[in-house]
């Protein structure tokens, strides 16, 4: 299972998370999505832990708390979409063949 970690301070790095959740049991990986264009972290992140007891552990206790002046929303990751492109990339756009 994945955590989802939302509304997070753009000052967040992943040592902190690491710390924060090692409170809770064993942290196998963040990730701290960023913009493509401009590098800078999005706002959220997704945090593995070594067991499912853990993880529900962190988000009973992290979620709606208070962190570097921000309330997180801390619950299960759902499930990437199938077939649903949700960011609008990856069209062909106009060129290809026209004469």
């Amino acid at each position: 299972m994945t955590i989802y970690v939302g509304n997070l301070s753009y000052q967040a790095t992943e040592d902190d998370l690491k710390t924060i959740f090692a409170e809770y049991g064993s942290v196998k990986r963040v990730v701290l999505p960023t913009d493509r264009e401009t590098g800078k972290m999005r706002g959220f992140a997704f945090v593995e832990m070594k067991d499912d007891a853990e993880e529900n552990a962190a988000i009973e206790e992290l979620n709606e708390a208070e962190w570097m002046g921000r309330v997180l929303r801390v619950n299960k990751a759902r499930p990437k979409e199938e077939g649903g492109n949700r960011s609008g990339g990856g069209g062909h756009r106009g060129g290809g063949g026209r004469y």
